[in-house]
């Protein structure tokens, strides 16, 4: 499918993101940053991520193919990055995927499973996720104190498949944006390399808030960012109005944590909703 990006893509078949937001040349995005909330509606970047979500599904799994299929993806994504060595099984699970607070989902494009996230909400009710473990010392206390988070983690990409070029980040971590808008959290957690930090801090404004270090499963080092919702994310949304979620596909992604759904619960965006309405 044709798209009227200008930029220059940011995958290989051997990373995630190849150089850092900068060397991408991404003309629309930029544009975007400093441009008012009526001008963006119509921008490059926001046309062509709205046309692209007309063929875009997400699904919420949790067994039978589809969950060996994101397993699978996540293991082929890791070990041509470096992130993870050989596994005989060829599937990439660890134990935090079975967790009551934990949702899996893989990102369709007319069909075909292009990527993978899996999120964590967390909560003095719900602490675990790999960022607790990994950063206790950064996250225990303010869950104590009441402070609620999105944990975003096991990003992968089959980068062969993409629809277009450096689409895929945009479409698959939309699904942060829509938990962020139905849980009212503090921030989304995202643990990154240090190299593609500056995508996150230029899109979602993320502020680093460890030095890199051992993850929990992976073999790079990895530093923990976090994106303050509130303000933060009333203007990342009028930005980027593909972010945007109605109410009724934000209870269908969460409202049920779906751990003993037989099949996937398949969710289209809606973000078209309220371009429509503009």
């Amino acid at each position: 499918m044709g798209s009227n990006f200008r930029l220059v893509s940011h995958f290989n078949s051997n990373s995630l993101f190849k150089g850092g937001y900068e060397d991408l040349r991404m003309d629309a995005a930029r544009n975007d940053a400093r441009a008012g909330a009526s001008s963006n509606a119509g921008s490059a970047l926001n046309q062509s991520i709205m046309q692209l979500l007309e063929h875009v599904d997400y699904r919420l799994i949790t067994g039978g193919e589809d969950l060996e299929a994101i397993y699978r993806l996540r293991y082929q994504s890791y070990l041509q990055s470096g992130m993870c060595g050989p596994i005989a099984s060829g599937m990439f699970e660890d134990r935090w995927d079975n967790l009551p607070n934990s949702y899996r989902f893989g990102v369709y494009f007319d069909g075909h499973l292009v990527s993978t996230l899996r999120l964590h909400y967390i909560s003095r009710e719900h602490p675990h996720s790999p960022s607790v473990d990994a950063y206790p010392e950064i996250l225990a206390e303010r869950l104590a104190r009441g402070e609620t988070f999105i944990d975003g983690t096991r990003f992968a990409t089959d980068a062969d498949s993409a629809p277009a070029p450096g689409v895929l980040p945009f479409l698959t971590l939309r699904l942060g944006m829509v938990a962020a808008s139905y849980f009212g959290l503090t921030a989304v957690l995202t643990p990154v390399k240090i190299e593609h930090s500056a995508y996150y801090a230029r899109i979602f404004h993320a502020v680093q808030r460890t030095e890199g270090k051992v993850f929990p499963g992976v073999l790079a080092p990895i530093a923990l960012f976090e994106i303050p919702c509130g303000e933060n994310l009333r203007q990342t949304l009028e930005r980027f109005p593909f972010f945007k979620s109605t109410a009724v596909e934000q209870r269908m992604m969460f409202a049920n944590p779906a751990i003993n759904r037989l099949t996937p619960l398949s969710i289209v965006p809606t973000a078209k909703y309220y371009r429509d309405a503009a």
